[in-house]
């Protein structure tokens, strides 16, 4: 299952989150974005229950874009513990991403 944060929600969705969480940070304008929707998707489906997927729009939380310093999308950052343990820029593999995810697991 793939989560919506929001500004209002990421406190208790990702910050607070008692597993992992990974966060695709995009816009809907976004072209590579669109085409790691799927991906993320996916991978939100294989990961269930190891770790939490969602995506925030960085259109409409400007606000946390800018706390973690996403100045290009898509941005892929994994929390854990309420902290960003991990970043990684731009579109790839479905099986780099779960590469990616996994190592910090």
């Amino acid at each position: 299952m793939e989560y919506k944060f929001t500004t209002e929600n990421f406190e208790t969705e990702v910050l607070q989150s008692d597993i992992p969480v990974l966060v695709d940070f995009y816009a809907d304008w976004c072209g590579p974005c669109k085409m790691m929707a799927p991906v993320v998707e996916k991978l939100a489906e294989e990961l269930e229950g190891r770790v939490r997927v969602g995506k925030l729009n960085v259109d409409e939380s400007m606000q946390i874009a800018q706390q973690y310093r996403v100045s290009s999308i898509p941005t892929f950052i994994i929390f854990k513990n309420g902290k960003p343990e991990a970043s990684y820029l731009g579109a790839m593999s479905q099986a780099d991403l779960k590469d990616k995810v996994e190592k910090v697991l």
